[in-house]
């Protein structure tokens, strides 16, 4: 029984696939998944409750604007209702969730960066800078010559008319 060839392109989309940078983007997606779930838990169960309590028992998620203009006891009960509405209390949850995400992001930038700061300073020299440190202690190695090509002079000498 003959197994069907696969095309070409297969073989260069599994290899662009399996790339490191597609493999890292991957995992940091589901990472940002996971930690979008924990940022939203901690608005939504940490931070609301505590704006709530410094605004006098203001519940964000529920603050809204009806633009059929009745007025409805909580968000729920207007959209069971199929009224409009501007939900601007769940545009303010999602602009803290943001400013959460953000400085997460921040930091975690930052922290990686001095991170490969640091591998770079531990990084052992290039081929070129090995090179050029042989050239600089071989040309120290040397004995020095005055302009005129002569062999240096011996130390506590001097050459008529310099200012050694």
């Amino acid at each position: 029984m003959l197994t069907p060839k696969a095309p070409s392109w297969m073989s260069e989309f599994r290899s662009f696939i399996m790339r490191g940078n597609v493999v890292d983007l991957a995992v940091g997606i589901i990472i940002g998944a996971a930690f979008t779930g924990v940022v939203s838990s901690l608005v939504k169960d940490v931070f609301n409750p505590l704006l709530g309590l410094a605004t006098g028992g203001v519940d964000f998620s529920n603050v809204f604007f009806s633009l059929n203009g009745q007025h409805y006891a909580n968000l729920a009960d207007a959209q069971k209702a199929g009224a409009p509405t501007l939900n601007y209390g769940l545009f303010i949850n999602a602009i803290i969730q943001f400013l959460i995400v953000s400085f997460a992001v921040f930091w975690l930038v930052k922290a990686l960066t001095r991170l490969h700061v640091r591998r770079d300073e531990v990084a052992a020299p290039s081929k070129s800078e090995v090179l050029l440190s042989e050239i600089r202690d071989l040309l120290a190695a040397r004995p020095a010559q005055n302009p005129a090509g002569d062999i240096s002079r011996p130390e506590g000498s001097a050459i008529k008319g310099s200012a050694i």
